[in-house]
């Protein structure tokens, strides 16, 4: 009590689930699982129908299955070796029906996903940052305006928007 703190704080944007329609998809993989159960309280709060793919390596590593499920969620849990759910990766265990897509994990299924997905959407990437408010481009994302900084212009972004790397 009594002590200050020098903190930096709201760096960076949110999902906007203005655009979700009434079915959005949420895809998350290991540690983009935990930022997907917010975004689906806000969802469900708004009166949408969500669908959940999580994606772990394996079923030890899963989490928040149920507490999705506990939101009214339909949930669906893929492992890369196939000890839970559908074997293979969140794109392996989507469903064909959605009208938008949310996601949040690792680049590579990051890339995955926007290559799969059908809809437009909003993916949040994990990336390592040197500064966190901007200043060095060291968390930069090639995108169609130039490059955007993950902790500042980031770390949602629109699917339009972004250019991968071959």
């Amino acid at each position: 009590t009594g002590e200050k703190l020098d903190i930096l704080s709201g760096l960076g944007n949110g999902y906007d689930t203005s655009v979700s329609g009434d079915s959005p998809l949420l895809l998350g993989g290991g540690v983009g699982v935990p930022p997907l159960y917010l975004l689906a309280k806000k969802l469900i709060s708004e009166g949408k129908k969500v669908s959940v793919v999580l994606g772990f390596n394996t079923s030890d590593e899963g989490f928040y299955e149920d507490e999705f499920k506990a939101l009214g969620c339909s949930v669906t849990v893929a492992t890369a070796d196939g000890s839970r759910g559908v074997k293979g990766f969140v794109t392996d265990a989507m469903p064909e029906n959605y009208t938008y897509f949310y996601t949040c994990g690792p680049e590579p299924m990051l890339k995955a996903v926007y290559n799969k997905t059908v809809t437009s959407g909003q993916m949040s990437f994990e990336e390592r940052m040197g500064c966190g408010f901007g200043a060095c481009m060291g968390c930069s994302c090639k995108t169609l305006a130039g490059n955007k900084r993950i902790c500042k212009d980031g770390p949602v972004m629109k699917k339009e928007e972004i250019i991968w790397e071959a």
